[in-house]
């Protein structure tokens, strides 16, 4: 019987990167959307995340690019992406890579 491979939290943030919201160059982790990233032992993947805008249309699309994002990697069973909104998302949030991308 093969050894299950453990989902880690940094593969999780390493897929992450590779998802945009459509209106600004910078991934959603420098924009520092990602609030929560949880692994259990069934490699089951919650990730809470939150928007520049609460009222930002493209968040359930967002979400859906995150999800898919994640179930890509090798051994998730199930990923989850939660929109949350408190604490309401700033500027301050945005990783150093992220404020040189957006000339910060």
């Amino acid at each position: 019987m093969t050894q299950a491979v453990k989902i880690t939290r940094e593969q999780v943030l390493v897929k992450l990167k590779e998802v945009y919201d459509p209106e600004i160059p910078v991934n959603v982790v420098d924009l520092g959307l990602i609030y929560d990233v949880r692994v259990s032992d069934k490699n089951e993947v919650y990730v809470q995340m939150t928007l520049t805008a609460a009222g930002c249309g493209m968040g359930p699309y967002i979400a859906q690019q995150a999800e898919w994002s994640i179930s890509e990697l090798e051994g998730v069973e199930d990923a989850t992406v939660e929109m949350v909104f408190d604490p309401p998302w700033s500027p301050d949030l945005i990783t150093e890579e992220g404020k040189q991308l957006l000339g910060m």
